[in-house]
């Protein structure tokens, strides 16, 4: 998981790092003050979840292990 604290975003991955293209739908479901998308390859398997509004949605322990980029 990294976390990127300006964009108040994280990224969890479940297949290691998206290359650039990869993912080729996204699927977006809204929450109370976040935001997720899905991130799918061209067979439709998911490989990450992307949190926007990360702070409203994950603990902060969790946050402050994930890897911080940005």
């Amino acid at each position: 998981m990294t976390y990127d604290a300006e964009a108040n975003a994280a990224m969890i991955y479940l297949k290691g790092h998206i290359a650039a293209g990869e993912s080729m739908r996204q699927q977006m479901i809204p929450l109370q003050g976040a935001e997720i998308v899905l991130d799918f390859d061209a067979d439709d398997l998911l490989l990450g979840i992307e949190v926007i509004g990360a702070r409203e949605a994950i603990p902060a322990e969790v946050l402050g292990a994930a890897e911080q980029i940005g």
